[in-house]
């Protein structure tokens, strides 16, 4: 499946990577503004400006999407985004002043490396400044510079993650996606095979399939706090906050099938919904919803086999799919 989230009319997509460890954020700036929705899964989100995308509540329209490392730390990147969007005068109109809308979600990353980095509001303002319609890059960049894979036994036995973009076109209406992959489980290819994840040993590319393994008796290591999968649907289609809200719920199918386990105890896996509304038509919200869990699915393969290799001062070295596809003998670990 072809194509980026930047495919979608009024999308523009910017990242902020900081090397002093693999951390960063990625905006998703909506121009003009986008009617949007959330659905939030499993039991460890970090999330910020969540509420107001209930469909009961005022605000019907957002100005971008963080999406972001450091955990609760990285949420001060949003105030970056904010104070570049005020900037450019956009936002809520509320008593004679504009109030940038800018929901956002973390991912739990500060194991890589120095945990007193973090993306702060330069690092938001940052993305912003970068931001294009270009395809976005992909891989260890942003918010997918520290995400990590297949945890379920330990950080030492997972793989690299990253982030990653898919977006799919039908009858003249485009849905894409992209998403920040830091999941406890295995990344699966369509053919259920593992793509990233868990090992059998730290110094080895022999994957397990981390649920069999369970099933089979075997205790996870996971590490707490150290997880979640986190992105953005975006649309050209007309919807309003509810529909919004019904195609982030669906587009979390997308997740289920890629990622096993998904959804976890450890995981806050989360996705935002963005309508421009700058199609002509507006499809039924079943293929909507067919289309949406489409595109998540393949930006999170995609995210995994972008992934390079990071390093960094206590930054654990980790294999990446690409690797892992290039079979015995292709990784070192030093």
């Amino acid at each position: 499946m072809p194509g980026a989230i930047t495919d979608v009319a009024g999308i523009l997509v910017g990242h902020a990577t900081d090397r002093r460890r693999p951390t960063g954020c990625t905006v998703v700036l909506a121009e003009g503004g986008a009617t949007a929705g959330v659905d939030v899964r499993g039991a460890a989100p970090g999330t910020r400006e969540t509420t107001l995308l209930d469909p009961a509540h005022l605000v019907d329209r957002v100005d971008a999407v963080l999406l972001t490392g450091g955990s609760a730390f990285g949420l001060a990147a949003a105030d970056g985004v904010m104070r570049w969007l005020a900037e450019r005068g956009r936002g809520f109109p509320a008593g004679g002043v504009r109030v940038p809308i800018v929901p956002a979600a973390v991912l739990f990353d500060l194991g890589m490396g120095d945990p007193a980095i973090f993306p702060d509001a330069a690092a938001g303002h940052a993305a912003c400044a970068a931001a294009s319609a270009a395809p976005p890059e992909e891989g260890s960049v942003g918010a997918g510079a520290g995400a990590t894979v297949g945890k379920l036994f330990g950080l030492s036995r997972a793989m690299k993650g990253g982030i990653g973009t898919a977006a799919i076109r039908v009858d003249g209406v485009t849905v894409g996606a992209l998403v920040a992959v830091n999941a406890v489980g295995d990344v699966l290819g369509p053919d259920g095979r593992v793509l990233a994840g868990a090992r059998a040993a730290p110094d080895g590319l022999q994957p397990v399939d981390a649920v069999a393994a369970l099933l089979a008796g075997a205790r996870p290591e996971v590490p707490p706090a150290a997880n979640t999968t986190i992105g953005v649907v975006a649309t050209d289609a007309r919807l309003d906050k509810a529909q919004c809200t019904h195609l982030a719920r669906v587009a979390q199918d997308g997740i289920a099938r890629a990622i096993r386990p998904a959804h976890s105890l450890w995981d806050g896996d989360t996705l935002f919904a963005l309508s421009t509304g700058r199609a002509e038509g507006s499809p039924d919200l079943m293929r909507l919803g067919i289309m949406a869990a489409a595109a998540v699915e393949e930006a999170i393969r995609r995210a995994v086999l972008a992934a390079q290799p990071v390093a960094g001062p206590g930054v654990p070295v980790l294999p990446t799919a690409s690797l892992l596809r290039a079979g015995p003998g292709s990784w070192c670990p030093k």
